[in-house]
């Protein structure tokens, strides 16, 4: 099974950038997007083959996920559930027989720090809410995390301790979620693997110079790592400022 997360930084420009081609060239049984900027009825994407799932925003042009599959989902749940309304649109969860699929895009924390306490937050209820679910059967959980967990995952950590993505309270929160029985899977199979990004600023040359972060995530319950047979950066893919990440992985 192929499954992809993107970033795509607005839906509507990255389909003007490619986003339709790469789509049809990875032939993904499961794609899911973050950062898709829209409402209901601002874009018509004809993906043959596949159902549409999309969580927007309250706030226009902000925010926002989706999933396109070519199995439909037994169940399909925007949030955390019940218990608190998605007003981001940050979250969306498949249930299929055997798994359950979660996209997600993290809040950022802001330059100056001013949602730090909110991302925390955030990362607690994200952690049990996963748990839950993995308590029922495992899970495949992906997207935009806003956090580089280790100094391997960013070109230049000594220069960014302090900065939103990289500062010791996400990364805490990181190792917590991967220590209650989840597994990156990038780093499962290359853990020394440097030069490995997935976001780069778009300041001049910072892309080509690949100066970046490895903020975008494949995540799996533990139970599942050994059915991984590979985890990809398609850092070649333009488009956003974010490349798509790739996960194969025998589910049968």
């Amino acid at each position: 099974m192929k499954l992809v997360s993107w970033n795509v930084n607005g839906i509507r420009a990255c389909v003007g950038k490619g986003f339709i081609d790469y789509f049809n060239e990875v032939n993904a049984d499961i794609f899911c997007i973050q950062e898709s900027k829209l409402q209901a009825g601002q874009i018509n994407l004809e993906l043959d083959g596949y159902y549409q799932f999309w969580n927007y925003a309250e706030r226009k042009g902000y925010s926002g996920t989706a999933i396109f599959t070519k199995k439909e989902p037994l169940s399909v749940s925007y949030g955390f559930g019940a218990a608190e309304k998605d007003e981001e649109g940050r979250i969306i969860t498949l249930e299929f027989e055997d798994f359950f699929m979660v996209t997600v895009y993290t809040p950022n924390s802001k330059r100056d720090l001013s949602r730090l306490g909110y991302r925390l937050t955030w990362e607690d209820q994200i952690k049990s809410y996963l748990k839950e679910l993995d308590s029922s059967k495992p899970l495949i959980l992906c997207g935009d995390l806003n956090v580089a967990h280790n100094e391997i995952d960013l070109k230049n950590p000594k220069s960014n301790r302090m900065n939103s993505g990289f500062t010791a309270e996400e990364r805490g929160k990181m190792t917590s979620l991967l220590n209650t029985g989840f597994v990156d899977t990038f780093r499962y199979l290359y853990p020394e693997q440097e030069g490995a990004y997935t976001w780069w600023s778009y300041m001049s040359k910072v892309r080509e110079r690949n100066i970046g972060w490895r903020i975008d995530y494949f995540v799996v319950s533990k139970r599942l790592a050994s059915s991984i047979k590979d985890a990809q950066i398609d850092s070649h893919i333009m488009g956003s400022d974010h490349c798509p990440v790739v996960l194969d992985i025998d589910l049968d």
